[in-house]
């Protein structure tokens, strides 16, 4: 019984307690408080309440990266750290102007640094106009010699490397009316645009060391940084569009053309001989970043024809062998148009030499034969008749004997320094003659 009163005793207490809440006034709701109100009822955020002398002590104290992340705290913190950056103490301290490292190490460490700055100009002046941004960040590095044209004699100078990953770092995902905005700025301030009109209105050969520093920081500074297609097809294209078609040819050749191992342009040794595929990798990678952009923006097919067909002369017109590897670097689809196009024009004779040093190539540098043979498949298909096609067979397999019969009189004149080359290059042409016909004849007997 004592039980179950205590019960009955505690289900009315709550009832009680319960009945009398109801009648309470009801509260009123929660605000939240954000961060910045609480810091304009609470006199300013901590760091503000500090004497400026304290706050720089602070920064001071920390990393570049650590002050990128303190400027995203609030608007107060971005203003005074702009201030701050705009110091000549901090400026001598901080932007790095010894690009003439020893060791991978220092390169590295700098490299990062500069990487690190720009995150810092990102963040902090990202409340700014564009053109605000660019103005204040760049009147930082405008007296700095390794970062101009023509200013730095070091071979070893990794200026323009370390401007490359600042300014990668900085633009990251800016859209494109402001990458364009950069580019007239930095044209602006380094006159970019009429050094290169300098350099490609001379002759081959002449002002090699203003072609080779223009290459050098269109390549380190412009190009070479970004890792993704997209962001280097469009800087190429800003370099390449004010220019007629003649001079594209001229600017791409020096952007990406083969370098000899003092440094200078190899002009005549596309002339003169067949080069290795490293030699011409690079040209083929920007061919191919200029192929991909065929729209209304970018180069029509016909344009990046004819830069093609102006660049193979540059001095002179090349060794065709170095023509037949450009062409097989840049892959099937614009080897296709180009021999397409010459078939189409009844260049027989052009488009049935090529095809046989596209075949040597083959053979030389480790292709499938597999593949020469599908493309004079698909070049025989251009062809609308069946006399035509006949025509083009019959001038190719004439062409297989005139080049053999080229390289055995060239063996036999007594030229001893390069009779092992071009006796290895014979036996290479034999070798792919009779592999391609191989393949050509299994494929028709299928």
């Amino acid at each position: 019984m004592v039980r179950k009163a205590s019960r009955d005793v505690g289900r009315y207490t709550v009832t009680q307690r319960s009945h009398k809440r109801a009648h309470r006034r009801p509260r009123p709701a929660r605000t939240i408080v954000t961060r910045s109100q609480c810091s304009v009822h609470g006199g300013g955020s901590f760091f503000l309440r500090l004497p400026a002398e304290v706050f720089d002590l602070i920064l001071e104290k920390l990393s570049v990266f650590e002050i990128s992340v303190l400027s995203m705290v609030s608007k107060e913190i971005t203003r005074y750290i702009l201030d701050y950056t705009s110091t000549l103490a901090w400026k001598n301290k901080t932007i790095i102007q010894s690009f003439h490292h020893s060791t991978c190490l220092e390169q590295r460490s700098t490299i990062g640094h500069y990487r690190d700055l720009g995150l810092l100009f990102k963040r902090c002046t990202l409340l700014l106009p564009t053109k605000d941004r660019l103005k204040f960040i760049f009147s930082k590095f405008s007296q700095i010699p390794c970062f101009l044209l023509e200013q730095c004699l070091a071979p070893d100078c990794i200026g323009f490397s370390s401007y490359g990953v600042f300014l990668q770092t900085l633009i990251a995902g800016w859209d494109e009316l402001e990458c364009h905005r950069v580019f007239n700025y930095l044209s602006d301030l380094t006159n970019l645009l009429q050094k290169i009109e300098a350099v490609i209105t001379g002759k081959p050969g002449v002002r090699w060391y203003q072609k080779l520093q223009l290459r050098l920081f269109c390549r380190q500074v412009l190009l070479d940084p970004w890792p993704n297609m997209p962001e280097c097809q469009f800087w190429l294209m800003q370099l390449l569009r004010p220019w007629p078609l003649v001079s594209q040819a001229h600017l791409l050749f020096i952007l990406y053309g083969p370098l000899l191992p003092e440094g200078t342009f190899g002009w005549q040794n596309l002339v003169e001989r067949g080069l290795p595929h490293s030699a011409l990798w690079d040209l083929a990678r920007a061919i191919l970043l200029l192929f991909g952009k065929l729209d209304d923006k970018g180069p029509t097919a016909n344009s990046l024809l004819a830069i093609l067909e102006e660049l193979i002369v540059i001095p002179q017109p090349w060794h065709v062998e170095n023509v037949a590897r450009l062409l097989v670097l840049c892959g099937s689809s614009l080897c296709y148009t180009v021999l397409a196009s010459k078939a189409v024009n009844g260049r027989l004779l052009e488009i049935s030499r090529l095809i046989v040093y596209i075949i040597l190539v083959c053979e030389k540098d480790g292709y499938h034969m597999t593949w020469a043979v599908k493309m004079v498949q698909q070049i025989c298909k251009v062809f609308s008749t069946a006399p035509e096609r006949f025509c083009f067979i019959q001038q190719l397999e004439n062409m297989f004997s005139e080049v053999t019969r080229e390289f055995f009189e060239y063996s036999v004149t007594g030229n001893h320094l390069e009779d092992r080359e071009t006796f290895q290059t014979l036996c290479f042409l034999l070798d792919s003659s009779a592999r391609f016909h191989t393949k050509f004849l299994h494929m028709f007997l299928k």
